[in-house]
Parts: C-alpha cells; sequence; structure tokens
C-alpha cells in the first residue's frame, strides 16, 4: 500500500464522522421534499482506458429520460436543478458521497476529476497520460477552472452544444492542468490542494499565495 493510499484511507475514516450525519440530513430532507426519488445520482467514470466504476454523487436535478442526463451539465440542465440541489452544488456537499469512491479504491483525494468513458474513447492519447494518476475528487484543475468551466458551460442552450463547448474548450485546458499536477506531484502540493479546495468552502485563513496559486488558466 503506497503512502498516498494509506492518507486516503485515514482521511477518508476521519470524515466520515462529519459527512455521515450531513449525509443523513440531506436524505431526509430530499424525501420530504421528492418522496421516493433517487437520493444518489450514480455515473459511469473511467479510472484508467479500460477500468470504469461508478461515482456517486447526491441527486440534483429533477428524475427525467436518462438519455438527456449524457454529458456534463450545462446552461441547457439548468432548470432541472432542484432547490435543494442549488444549494448542494454550491457548497459540494453533493460530492460528499465520493468519500465511499475513495475508500474502494476507484478514487484518491486529489487528482484529475474521473472522465466520461465517452470522452475517454475520443481521446484516448491525452486520457491514456492523465489516467496514469488515480482519479480525485479534487485537484489542481478542479481549483483553479472549475468556476470557470461553470461560467463557459452555462451559456449553453443545448446538449449538443454543451457537449461541443466542453469537448473544445474545457477538455484541453483541464488537461494541461491535470499534466502540470502530474509532473509536480507530491504530499505537500496534495496537502496544498485539499487546503485550497476546503478554503474555497469555508471561512479558512488565506495562506498567502505560493507558486501553484499563482498558475494561470491555460490560453485556448
Amino acid at each position: 500500500m503506497t503512502a498516498k493510499r494509506l492518507f486516503d484511507i485515514s482521511l477518508a475514516l476521519v470524515l466520515m464522522v462529519p459527512i455521515l450525519p450531513i449525509l443523513g440530513g440531506v436524505w431526509v430532507i430530499m424525501r420530504l421534499q421528492e418522496g421516493s426519488a433517487p437520493f444518489l445520482y450514480i455515473s459511469p467514470r473511467m479510472k484508467t482506458l479500460d477500468q470504469s466504476f461508478n461515482l456517486y454523487k447526491i441527486r440534483t436535478m429533477r428524475s427525467t429520460d436518462p438519455a438527456t442526463n449524457a454529458g456534463v451539465a450545462g446552461g441547457d440542465k439548468a432548470h432541472r436543478i432542484t432547490r435543494l440541489g442549488k444549494f448542494l452544488r454550491r457548497t459540494r456537499i453533493d460530492e460528499f458521497p465520493q468519500i465511499f469512491n475513495v475508500l474502494k479504491g476507484d478514487m484518491s483525494f486529489v487528482g484529475p476529476r474521473p472522465p466520461d468513458p465517452n470522452y475517454v474513447r475520443a481521446y484516448p492519447g491525452l486520457y491514456g497520460q492523465i489516467l496514469k494518476d488515480t482519479p480525485g475528487i479534487t485537484g489542481l484543475a478542479t481549483i483553479i477552472f472549475h468556476k470557470h468551466e461553470e461560467r463557459i458551460l452555462s451559456r449553453c442552450r443545448t446538449q449538443e452544444e454543451t457537449d461541443a463547448v466542453y469537448r473544445r474548450r474545457c477538455i484541453p485546458r483541464k488537461a494541461r492542468l491535470d499534466l502540470i499536477y502530474q509532473k509536480n506531484k507530491s504530499f505537500r502540493l496534495d496537502l496544498y490542494i485539499i487546503y485550497l479546495t476546503a478554503a474555497s468552502l469555508l471561512p479558512l485563513p488565506r495562506r498567502k499565495a505560493a507558486k501553484w496559486k499563482t498558475v494561470q488558466i491555460p490560453a485556448e
């Protein structure tokens, strides 16, 4: 077992203490609001070029035809996000179930976000390099590019437009950041990324920017 895997398991077990009551509370609220609608959104993702797994998230959208769930979420799906879902997305609580993906060994706390199988099949050379690292709940691309990606995709009005914009504008830029992380990864960098992720959600003090904070969003 590697040091990173041991750290992931230890941190996941510690975080289970506060996370489980939060998940229980969200489950109760969702049951009161939506009855028997599914609590989890389970989506296939890739951890290597030929190994997939089921990614767990709290469902934030109204259930609909599975065909319309394909691909990334953009402005075309915004009308389906529930009031509770907007809060869960803003606070990133919808990502909490991925702690079970970490415990199962499908994910790490820090790494590239796990890609959809369709994009891995479309760009095997690119993802073959990126997925040399275990996918993560957060990562360098997440803390630098996530909000920018949301703004870009929010302008899309159809599923086809969202997919085209994601392929053209988001995949290449996220990949560059993932490869910067891969080239410079270390335990210290992982801790810093975890801290920046927590600081973006909680009122934590901001330390003086290190060189990783000065990494800019890659140009298109």
